[in-house]
């Protein structure tokens, strides 16, 4: 079985998410997906974030009704930093013997040598890479740095939605329509629980 693993603060998570989500569930034959919203992420530690519980519930709602998507909460029931190494290797244990895709957009696979214990990570999981309109992925550069990497990549080709979770938060504040961004049931969640208010 094929795992895709997409994390995120998702604070809100929204269509453009589903989108790209989609895009690398069918291109790349995956059998299941794992949204992993993450608690505390070490390279957002000055971004206040709505409450995990709040997050979860609209994820839930996001994915609702989805068979092949599921929550994983491996980055919310430990104590962080979480780092993505730590992920792979806790999922690798929850899932023996499959084979996990970490998904990531094209700026994340250039900073990956930067991250904490990247080697280790890319010994456990193949990457997804959902290319981004003029992404400048230098795979030779990346192969001098991380050995086998180049092996590890998986292109996903979509393009993706106009959609920005700090646009969503802004047009809650203004009071503008969330229509088009986020499902109905993710808008009911927000405006119940007044978030980005």
């Amino acid at each position: 079985m094929r795992i895709g693993i997409f994390g995120g603060t998702f604070d809100p998570p929204h269509l453009g998410h589903l989108h790209l989500v989609e895009a690398a569930r069918t291109q790349l034959k995956l059998d299941k997906i794992l949204w992993v919203p993450t608690a505390e992420p070490p390279h957002k530690k000055h971004q206040p974030l709505s409450v995990v519980t709040d997050r979860l519930a609209m994820v839930a709602a996001l994915i609702a009704g989805e068979p092949a998507y599921e929550i994983s909460r491996v980055d919310i029931d430990r104590p962080g930093p979480h780092w993505a190494a730590d992920t792979v290797a806790l999922l690798a244990q929850q899932f023996p013997g499959q084979q996990l895709v970490f998904l990531m957009g094209g700026d994340s696979l250039r900073d990956l040598p930067t991250w904490g214990r990247p080697q280790e990570f890319l010994a456990r999981c193949s990457i997804g890479v959902m290319r981004r309109p003029n992404d400048a992925i230098d795979l030779a550069k990346l192969e001098g740095l991380l050995p086998g990497i180049t092996a590890k990549v998986e292109f996903v080709h979509a393009t993706p939605l106009k959609i920005a979770s700090h646009t969503i938060r802004q047009r809650v504040k203004e009071g503008q329509s969330l229509a088009g961004f986020v499902p109905e049931t993710v808008i009911r969640i927000i405006q119940a629980r007044r978030l980005y208010q």
